[in-house]
């Protein structure tokens, strides 16, 4: 499961875990808690029927408030899309206050390492924040889906999915290594989000230019099945273009970050926006 490494947080035997919010992967997370903690518990406060309905089918226990989840979870999962993960650990640093000890923050959105060290900077305790980035779909079954730890609590993290349908790993040294589980899914999604979008720009270039046939003819001449690899990227796209945008962003970030080119993300991004302003995405 994990490396030998310090570990800084401690977690009651059956912890209350919060889950903001249960999404698909969320109550695919919440639902694999359950036979570790003591509660799984989610906020109904603005959240949609549909929100409701995968809490319920996933035997969550529902509380009012995102304040009233702070107050009471020793842990708190944050999967959510990646432009909203700042404002959730916000929601959730306003509800901490007064609270003597802090629940252990599992920011497992798609975001940037830099936008990981910022939620902490809000939560006001680096300490008790371990970065996460799941691998894979919702996972119900084992063998789909990793989730990837790092910085403080990831082996206290990790032992919660276990055992279970998630694949919960511990990267580097745990308790130091805050960012890292966000940098390898910024690493991940230029090929497995970025990389596909390539042909959705080719097909409309080409159209633009009057190309299309001349083009489709030449990939076909070289061996390269062009149908299949534009079929792929538009399925993946489908009904998710509007939180991957948000995820491509956040990748460029990360790639700038380390002295990177992050044009390749951002293009991504901008043709993910595209798709979900023309309704291509449901």
């Amino acid at each position: 499961m994990s490396s030998p490494s310090a570990q800084p947080v401690s977690l009651p035997a059956r912890p209350v875990v919060g889950v903001l919010h249960p999404g698909a992967m969320g109550a695919a997370l919440g639902s694999a808690l359950k036979a570790r903690a003591g509660a799984v518990i989610w906020a109904d406060a603005g959240r949609s029927h549909a929100t409701a309905k995968r809490a319920e089918l996933a035997d969550l226990q529902a509380v009012p408030t995102v304040a009233d989840l702070a107050a009471r979870a020793d842990v708190i999962v944050s999967i959510c899309p990646p432009h909203a993960a700042r404002e959730v650990a916000g929601l959730v640093g306003s509800g901490l206050t007064g609270r003597t000890d802090r629940p252990l923050y599992v920011e497992a959105n798609a975001v940037s390492p830099d936008t990981v060290r910022g939620v902490a900077t809000l939560l006001g305790d680096r300490a008790t924040v371990c970065d996460g980035a799941v691998i894979g779909p919702p996972a119900w079954t084992a063998g789909t889906t990793m989730l990837w730890l790092s910085g403080p609590g990831a082996d206290a993290a990790a032992t919660l999915f276990e055992p279970g349908p998630f694949d919960a790993r511990v990267l580097g040294t745990a308790g130091t290594d805050l960012g890292t589980a966000s940098g390898l899914k910024a690493c991940f999604a230029l090929q497995s989000k970025a990389a596909p979008m390539l042909w959705v720009a080719l097909e409309e270039a080409a159209a633009a230019f009057g190309v299309t046939d001349a083009l489709h003819a030449e990939l076909d001449r070289a061996g390269v099945d062009h149908a299949a690899a534009l079929a792929h990227a538009r399925e993946r796209m489908a009904g998710r273009a509007w939180r991957w945008a948000g995820e491509m962003d956040e990748a460029a970030d990360a790639f700038a970050a380390v002295g990177l080119p992050d044009g390749f993300s951002r293009a991504a991004a901008e043709l993910y926006r595209r798709a979900a302003g023309a309704g291509q995405d449901g």
